[in-house]
């Protein structure tokens, strides 16, 4: 059985990939990302991404396909860090993060990272602005439509993080001195922010 359980969710380029691929690292922990399920799910049937998401609005099978592995995560043996929008819905005994970021600031982090492979990636961090809003809204809808959730809803979550004014190491860093300190059985604050470079969290 898996030891701990995180769970990682959070809009394009609020950083959820880079610390949960970090927080892996150091755990040497097992890695699952509900976006290398999909994309396996589009190589399938010989769709591109963009079309997969798509579809997903009117074909709930998709996403239960994908969130069908979510549960079998806890027979894993040692820690599990997965990587997804939803995992924390349906592995609610894990510690659940949140990140959040300014969309402005989300544009221009999607458009410099010459290595993401992303159908919200533009031509120009404006473009790459509204597509990422209307892929926002798509997903509150289809998961509010599915499942019943909020996916905006801090009250799900153990933990949000605003990374918008963060360096990703400063992020990492924060979300695993406190996911020791939640399994350790030390409390916790919940809502976190970064101004001038520090830390500070929301009583």
């Amino acid at each position: 059985m898996a030891n701990r359980i995180v769970t990682i969710t959070g809009e394009l380029g609020s950083g959820k990939s880079t610390v949960a691929k970090a927080l892996t690292a150091q755990w040497g922990a097992f890695y699952h990302s509900a976006g290398s399920a999909q994309r396996e799910i589009a190589r399938r049937r010989g769709l591109t991404i963009l079309e997969l998401n798509q579809l997903e609005e009117t074909d709930p099978t998709i996403d239960r396909e994908v969130d069908s592995f979510f549960v079998s995560l806890r027979d894993k043996t040692g820690d599990v860090v997965v990587d997804s929008r939803l995992a924390w819905h349906f592995l609610p005994e894990s510690f659940k993060v949140r990140l959040v970021v300014a969309p402005d600031v989300a544009a221009l982090r999607i458009n410099g990272d010459t290595g993401r492979v992303s159908e919200a990636a533009a031509s120009s961090p404006e473009e790459t602005y509204h597509l990422m809003l209307a892929r926002r809204e798509s997903e509150k809808k289809r998961f509010r439509e599915f499942y019943g959730v909020d996916i905006e809803n801090n009250d799900n979550f153990d933990l949000v993080v605003d990374t918008t004014a963060a360096r990703p190491e400063a992020v990492i860093a924060l979300v695993a001195g406190l996911a020791e300190d939640y399994f350790a059985g030390r409390p916790i604050h919940k809502i976190w922010t970064c101004q001038n470079g520090a830390w500070t969290f929301v009583p």
